[in-house]
């Protein structure tokens, strides 16, 4: 059986594009997930900004099998499977496995609040051990501003004691640099790969032994972000981060972020259809849509390759 790859660098959690009717497209998301290797990012499809928790466990599987049966590496893929249910969680991490895929991002289940570690430690636990495969790569999710239910040093530690190698890593997008940096230290010599959930805090994570990024301006920065995750030990490095900082901001400061990314991939790839949200989530307005493209004008940004025609192309 063979031993999953282990994931590093830049990932990006997949915008999911949908239909006018809201249905999920594959032909423009195998499209833009090719745009993004070639771009070398990785795959955390169904993350936080993939809307996956408006997106059923049905849709995720025919959405990740697609991804395979197009030929799309699974080996640089780490889908999310964390649902509020726990057999959901088992069935999406089992189904990520046998594709083969290399990790699995997996958020707590969030709806209950004041979940104590160990509730958080038995769903872990039992999830391992009803996916029952030693391909399992888990890689906890740590997102406290959106799932108020967090993952602990102590839980972290606990579950590596009990599942070597089955727990991988985490993604902290606790936006909390000191969070981030105390689980570097408390597990520097363990293997297990910390990834930030932002590119803000890129340069800081390489430069204390982190693996990586997992961030949704991912999708529409990859290459700059990735030469930054290539070059962290350069002198011009804090210059690149600065850079990085500034489009993030443009995206994420005034504007719902989902909506923001979807509005850039439609403007570049001259795709409208993109644009589309499911709701509750909204687009942005006109006048949102002009000021924001305005903005990304006078920074000189640009999406390159991106276009309706090269992804009608990696899309075929």
């Amino acid at each position: 059986m063979p031993t999953p790859t282990r994931l590093h660098g830049v990932l990006a959690p997949v915008v999911t594009p949908f239909h006018a009717d809201l249905r999920p497209d594959p032909v423009r998301f195998i499209a833009h997930c090719r745009w993004l290797l070639s771009q070398h990012t990785g795959l955390a499809v169904f993350g936080t900004n993939s809307e996956a928790n408006s997106q059923s466990v049905d849709e995720r599987r025919e959405l990740l099998e697609a991804l395979v049966e197009a030929g799309l590496d699974p080996g640089r893929m780490m889908p999310g499977t964390g649902c509020c249910a726990l057999t959901d969680t088992v069935r999406l991490s089992t189904h990520a496995v046998q594709l083969g895929c290399a990790g699995v991002l997996m958020l707590p289940p969030f709806y209950y609040k004041d979940v104590t570690d160990e509730g958080l430690y038995r769903t872990v636990s039992e999830i391992i051990q009803r996916v029952g495969d030693a391909r399992l790569r888990i890689y906890l999710y740590h997102i406290p501003p959106v799932a108020v239910v967090g993952i602990s040093l102590a839980l972290i530690e606990r579950l590596l004691t009990a599942y070597p190698g089955t727990v991988a890593g985490v993604k902290d997008s606790s936006g909390n640099w000191d969070n981030t940096r105390a689980m570097l230290e408390a597990f520097a010599t363990s293997g297990f790969e910390v990834f930030v959930g932002s590119e803000s805090f890129l340069l800081a994570n390489m430069r204390h032994g982190g693996a990586g990024c997992i961030s949704a301006t991912a999708n529409v920065n990859p290459a700059a972000i990735h030469a930054l995750y290539a070059s962290w030990q350069d002198p011009a490095a804090e210059v690149q981060q600065a850079k990085l900082n500034v489009v993030r901001e443009a995206f994420g400061k005034k504007y719902t972020m989902i909506a923001a990314l979807k509005q850039a991939i439609a403007h570049y790839a001259d795709d409208p259809t993109w644009a589309t949200v499911r709701p509750p989530l909204l687009p942005l307005t006109a006048a949102q849509h002009t000021s924001f493209l305005q903005e990304l004008q006078q920074l000189g940004f640009t999406m390159p390759g991106l276009t309706s025609a090269a992804l009608a192309t990696a899309g075929a």
